[in-house]
């Protein structure tokens, strides 16, 4: 289903989050084009010879953009070698209006959407990989990371877009925050737990399993690359947005 790898039977993967495309803030900061940081990243997984692409949450600015960026950004993804999964965020959460329903999405024929095309989860055969992960589908509060997808295939990636505290406090409804916490890293029993919602690129957890935050490609200037080797080890480093 996915490309081979550029190790043997080893998988690449490659996570960014909050990326903001819009015609307004990353516009002007990318010479007027608010999609450049989409392709970038994109450009950057082929460069390190990427099988999937994990885009955790706030790919888009918001739900209102005009249908022209919306296009331009699922072609950049359809033209893509790779697969790309996404996972809509608390800016672009999966309801009626979100670019994630745009016609345009629906021909970037290796476009995976957690929420949309799929409703929890996408598994690649070929890999033995299943990624899974719960989309924000309104504007309010919710657990990114509840009801975990029982493991049914060697490898398994859990995405979730949220604020991460050691131990979530959830007394408060003073405002939505998205919690998760070291409890609920651990009960995923995930291989990587890419996470989105904060821009810079940092790891969080106890370690019980490896859980990251890449950062905006914007702030960052890095992607997190993770290499799920033959012999089953989880390798994560920061590569330089090309």
């Amino acid at each position: 289903m996915a490309k081979a790898s550029n190790s043997s039977n080893d998988i690449v993967l490659v996570h960014s989050s909050d990326i903001h495309v819009d015609d307004g803030y990353t516009a002007r900061a990318n010479d007027g084009d608010g999609t450049n940081p989409l392709l970038d990243v994109l450009r950057t997984a082929e460069a390190v010879n990427a099988d999937i692409v994990l885009l955790v949450g706030d790919v888009f600015e918001h739900n209102r953009l005009a249908s022209d960026i919306v296009t331009k950004a699922a072609n950049h993804i359809g033209n893509a070698p790779m697969h790309v999964v996404a996972l809509p965020g608390n800016h672009d959460p999966a309801i009626p209006d979100s670019p994630w329903y745009h016609k345009a999405m629906g021909k970037a024929d290796r476009l995976h959407i957690l929420g949309v095309t799929h409703k929890r989860s996408v598994q690649f055969p070929d890999l033995d990989l299943e990624i899974w992960g719960r989309a924000h589908r309104d504007y309010d509060d919710m657990t990114p990371l509840a009801k975990p997808v029982r493991r049914k295939t060697r490898w398994q990636i859990a995405l979730a877009h949220g604020h991460y505290e050691p131990v979530a406090d959830r007394r408060t409804s003073l405002r939505a925050s998205w919690l998760l916490d070291d409890a609920e890293l651990a009960a995923t029993g995930a291989d990587y737990v890419a996470l989105g919602h904060w821009n810079r690129p940092i790891k969080v957890g106890k370690g019980t399993v490896p859980a990251y935050y890449s950062g905006s490609p914007d702030l960052a200037k890095t992607v997190n690359v993770i290499r799920l080797t033959a012999s089953g080890e989880v390798r994560v480093k920061r590569e330089k947005i090309r």
